[in-house]
């Protein structure tokens, strides 16, 4: 569940705060559904509640929490609770770090990296043998109180022609309009949205997640 098949790209929906938002993405054809556990999120979720929507998800598709900084402790009440395959490290968790919470809990993780610009570049390469897949996402203002989820996006021509040894996922401002255009100039095989498919903070709409997907497998690289 790591990659996209050869039909499309791997779509992944994230910030679910209600089950039926699960259903949507599944129904979707989503491969990937993302819960975030961070307070100051307004798609935060209580570690109940996450566990309800996760078992609404299918087999087969993955089921990431996005963490940010988080301890040892929650972690551990984390994937006691809630069925999990992929966790999303989010914050500023070095790659000693990264490797450290692979090993411990016996779970792929995926690490974040904010860009702005071509000089955030070379920290993508510093977590590829840390984790098991990588996420490239806007780099948040130095005020913002979120570290993604803000709706912006970054000059994706600076991802055009650019490989790593692990798998990666491109995030940052993505809607059903523009995510076409973002799948062309970088050749991503997989992408993450979140504001872009919802109707207020927090709140999915099922039909703009039906149009993201369905935008996504339409572009995909042949």
């Amino acid at each position: 569940m790591t990659q996209a098949d050869a039909g499309g790209v791997a779509v992944k929906i994230c910030g679910l705060t209600r089950p039926e938002d699960a259903r949507a993405a599944a129904d979707a054809g989503a491969r990937y559904v993302g819960l975030v556990f961070f307070d100051p999120s307004p798609r935060n979720v209580p570690l109940d509640r996450a566990r309800e929507i996760a078992l609404e998800a299918p087999f087969g598709v993955a089921k990431v929490a996005l963490t940010v900084n988080a301890t040892d402790a929650f972690l551990d009440g984390l994937v006691e609770t809630v069925p999990l395959d992929l966790l999303q490290l989010h914050g500023r968790e070095s790659p000693e770090r990264v490797a450290g919470i692979r090993d411990r809990l016996g779970l792929p993780v995926m690490k974040a990296v904010g860009i702005a610009d071509a000089a955030d570049l070379p920290e993508i390469a510093e977590y590829a043998d840390a984790a098991d897949q990588l996420l490239i996402d806007a780099k948040p203002p130095r005020d913002a109180d979120l570290p993604g989820g803000n709706g912006l996006s970054f000059d994706w021509r600076l991802l055009a022609g650019r490989r790593w040894t692990q798998p990666w996922m491109l995030a940052g401002g993505l809607t059903p309009d523009n995510v076409g255009n973002a799948i062309r100039l970088t050749g991503a095989r997989q992408v993450d949205v979140s504001s872009g498919v919802e109707r207020a903070p927090g709140v999915k709409d099922a039909g703009r997640i039906a149009a993201f997907v369905r935008a996504a497998r339409a572009d995909a690289p042949g």
